[in-house]
């Protein structure tokens, strides 16, 4: 792995993943990952399609099991969890879809209340109503609490999917290629939306992209994987001014 003059972020580790390996038959995806996500850090995972990126976040809340390495979270080893200790992380932990994943036969309110009602029992309908329009107020779209999903633009469908993560209070999220799909106005937004999540819901989050401008907005570090491996970390400014010529060829693609 290629090193830059980044100094790592002092505060205790959120997640460590260490040795990660995965393949899928003889294809090996993932090979050696070693990657750190620090409390209150924005993490840019920048990869080529194909080098595993979305398979890297599945293998982090359990969706999918590694052939071999670590992953620990909160300072616990995941693959040592059981069932029940699973879950409990996992509610700790929001994951953006790249579709946003909305159930399509609910209503926007409908959408939002229902990981409510899984994790937060008690609550009352009041309770519920007021959280919605508050994570709805954060993302700019209270007026759209009673909508269907086929009525929403593809930009407000990510910022519902977004709130939808928010409301039940995750320390981490995990954001799949966030801007995906999206005109550069509301790609911006998004982005902007993120750095908002960050600081107001004080979420550490992973971002998987290919989108230079969203990982220049919201990346604290980036970590680049060429052929299954941390290729190289650093800030958005020293990886620009490397002279690498595959770090080099993600910058070029934003002119």
């Amino acid at each position: 792995m290629i090193e830059t003059q980044s100094n790592s972020n002092s505060n205790s580790p959120e997640l460590e993943i260490t040795g990660l390996k995965k393949s899928f038959n003889k294809n090996v995806v993932l090979r050696n990952i070693k990657l750190t996500l620090h409390k209150g850090e924005n993490l840019i995972v920048l990869g080529k399609s194909g080098t595993g990126k979305s398979v890297l976040i599945k293998c982090i809340v359990g969706l999918i099991k590694p052939d071999s390495g670590n992953i620990k979270i909160f300072n616990k080893e995941l693959f040592l969890l059981n069932r029940k200790e699973l879950n409990e992380v996992r509610k700790k932990i929001g994951f953006l879809f790249q579709s946003a994943a909305l159930y399509d036969s609910m209503s926007v309110y409908e959408n939002l209340i229902f990981p409510m009602k899984r994790i937060y029992k008690n609550l009352t309908d009041a309770e519920l109503l007021s959280k919605a329009e508050k994570v709805l107020t954060d993302v700019g779209l209270l007026d759209a609490i009673y909508l269907m999903p086929s009525e929403l633009s593809g930009g407000m469908r990510k910022r519902i999917g977004l709130a939808r993560t928010l409301i039940v209070g995750p320390e981490i999220m995990l954001y799949d290629e966030p801007t995906t799909g999206l005109d550069p106005v509301t790609s911006q937004e998004i982005s902007q939306l993120i750095n908002k999540a960050k600081i107001e819901y004080k979420t550490s989050s992973i971002i998987i992209t290919h989108d230079m401008a969203c990982a220049e907005v919201t990346g604290d570090r980036i970590a680049m994987i060429k052929d299954g491996e941390i290729y190289i970390e650093g800030t958005y400014s020293e990886l620009n001014q490397s002279n690498d010529a595959f770090v080099q060829s993600f910058f070029m693609s934003k002119n």
